[in-house]
């Protein structure tokens, strides 16, 4: 009997001997040469849509939206952040006007990118669809009967028994099919199949990058973002009004906001103290109550990074920090017309902050003119003493605050209809308090301390209470969950259809000329791999079990019939009744 063999590449002449056994092991359509002379305008377009849907395109395709969206990541976008483009128009003067007509400003948005997104989904779906009816219609067919000569197949086995071959092919058929083999008898031989599920991956995982593609077109879409700096004992109703800077998709329409609102009662934050993570945040969490709706009930809950609030399709994170002194205006009188923590902006990890406190109404001057107020603030939460000649902070946490202002007096230019920013003070309209020396009046305040302004024009007061404030950013991005599911989905389907290996086996069963059952097995996978040979050994060595073999018959000078009227002449000699 003779053992399991590999060949190596089969000829033209063996792969035509297969027939329909060697075909459809994978949905991959059949390209016909185009006979160029023969085409007409109608032989074109079905050529060039065969090219736009075949997968070297869409993967092409793929490659190239990825190389396209480079650009958005290294250039300024308006949809991002105006304020960085209008710089970089300012400091290139060359690149801009390219940059414009480019559209390298709005890449996402741009004509020649949304070509390569459109592109890549006509050619993904016109490359699925007939992949998909044509998977199906294998699922719902039969494997192909053996072929002629299955000693031609790379990996094949024949032995000789004397169990009759219709017990050879049910104890076959039985025992593909408990190796979960989709087996049926044709003819003399046994047909089986096994591996659909690379195809299906390979199917699952260009449909799940059609989704993708679709959740992070619809995400944008209807997408919104918005950033909000809340002062600890105040709140936030989610309204366009509400927010400090806010940006959406060109879908967007104000009903998309969820309805709710939520209060900051407060803001936690504590730090390493030593080491070489001094500094660093170890708790870092804002305590908010919240409602849903117009009547919602009210609930309580903590926001940490990377862990928001979700609202319906909004979730709310935690983004900044900061501190905002309580600081108290009086006019020459001594009377109130200032009284409120002011939010200050950090410019390092220690939270050194600065910032402008704004009177604008209810101040007179000694002369009862009325005037506006404005003074520079710069914040240290741990102030590093006079002796470091430095307002920057030392520590984030509140180990020794201290708040330096200089004030000015004159018009803020609040009411000349120009949007102004609450962080910075326009001073063209506004004149200097001088201090005894004619210079610029200034002062360093801690906590409880109070600086007279010249000429008796009031008072400034730094309250004890030094209040936190937190930054939260809302996002809704409808369509992430389906982003996530096809994330998931492809990697399975991509997993599948590079780990299983679509295969068939087929086991003959025949009489010979002296009465003895011959078997003959054979198996054939998609691309040369040691797993169609080892399966196919251990299949037989099962089966040999179930039918041993019988011994040779005496050679002879007579004896020279074969069932194959062609012998493999590199087939291995049979020796005895070994076992495959």
């Amino acid at each position: 009997m003779s053992k399991t063999t590999t060949d190596g590449a089969s000829t033209a002449a063996d792969d035509q001997d297969l027939g329909a056994a060697g075909s459809q092991l994978s949905t991959a359509p059949t390209e016909d040469a185009p006979h160029l002379p023969a085409l007409g305008v109608i032989g074109w377009a079905r050529w060039f849509w065969r090219q736009l849907t075949s997968m070297r395109v869409a993967l092409l395709l793929l490659l190239l939206l990825s190389l396209a969206a480079i650009p958005g990541s290294l250039i300024p976008q308006t949809g991002v952040d105006e304020t960085k483009v209008a710089d970089f128009r300012e400091r290139h003067d060359v690149l801009a006007p390219v940059y414009d007509k480019l559209g390298l400003f709005h890449v996402y948005s741009s004509v020649w990118f949304s070509a390569i997104y459109i592109l890549l989904f006509i050619s993904l779906i016109g490359c699925i669809l007939p992949r998909t009816w044509q998977f199906v219609g294998q699922l719902r067919g039969r494997p192909p009967g053996a072929p002629r000569r299955l000693t031609r197949l790379p990996a094949h086995t024949t032995w000789r028994t004397g169990t009759p071959p219709e017990e050879v092919r049910e104890a076959a058929l039985a025992l593909l099919k408990k190796r979960r083999f989709r087996a049926h008898v044709v003819g003399d031989a046994v047909a089986a199949e096994k591996g659909y599920l690379r195809e299906a991956g390979n199917l699952l995982f260009h449909i799940a990058l059609i989704v993708m593609l679709i959740a992070f077109a619809w995400g944008q879409l209807f997408k919104s973002e918005g950033n909000k700096l809340i002062v600890e004992g105040d709140g936030f109703s989610n309204t366009l009004t509400q927010y400090d800077d806010f940006k959406s998709g060109n879908l967007f329409t104000n009903d998309d906001l969820e309805p709710f609102s939520f209060d900051v009662k407060e803001f936690t934050g504590t730090y390493e103290r030593t080491g070489p993570n001094k500094g660093t945040p170890r708790t870092y969490q804002s305590e908010v109550t919240y409602t849903e709706g117009a009547d919602g009930e009210e609930k309580t809950a903590v926001v940490k990074v990377n862990k928001p609030l979700e609202l319906g399709d909004a979730k709310v994170y935690l983004v900044s920090h900061g501190y905002a002194p309580v600081v108290t205006v009086r006019d020459g009188k001594g009377e109130i017309v200032f009284q409120d923590a002011v939010p200050l902006l950090p410019l390092d990890a220690n939270v050194t902050s600065s910032g402008v406190v704004k009177v604008l109404d209810g101040y007179r001057n000694p002369e009862g003119k009325k005037e506006q107020l404005g003074f520079n603030a710069f914040f240290v939460p741990t102030f590093g003493g006079s002796e470091s000649g430095t307002m920057l902070s030392q520590f984030p946490a509140l180990d020794y605050p201290v708040l330096a202002l200089s004030a000015y007096h004159g018009d803020l230019k609040a009411d000349s209809g120009i949007p102004q920013s609450v962080y910075q003070m326009d001073k063209t309209k506004m004149k200097e308090f001088k201090d005894s020396e004619g210079e610029l009046f200034k002062k360093l305040l801690t906590p409880g301390e109070t600086m007279t302004l010249p000429d008796g024009a009031g008072s400034v007061t730094f309250e004890k209470d030094v209040k936190e404030w937190a930054g939260f950013q809302v996002v809704q991005e409808p369509g992430g969950g389906w982003a996530l599911g096809g994330a998931v989905v492809a990697i399975a389907g991509l997993a599948g259809s590079l780990f299983i290996q679509r295969r068939r086996v087929w086991v003959r069963a025949v009489e010979g000329p002296d009465g003895v059952t011959v078997v003959e097995m054979a198996g054939l996978g998609r691309s040369e791999s040691a797993k169609v040979p080892e399966e196919l050994g251990d299949l037989a060595g099962i089966l040999y079990d179930r039918a041993p073999g019988a011994p040779d018959p005496a050679p002879g000078p007579s004896d020279s019939t074969d069932l194959d009227p062609d012998p493999d002449p590199e087939a291995v000699p049979s020796e005895g009744a070994e076992k495959p």
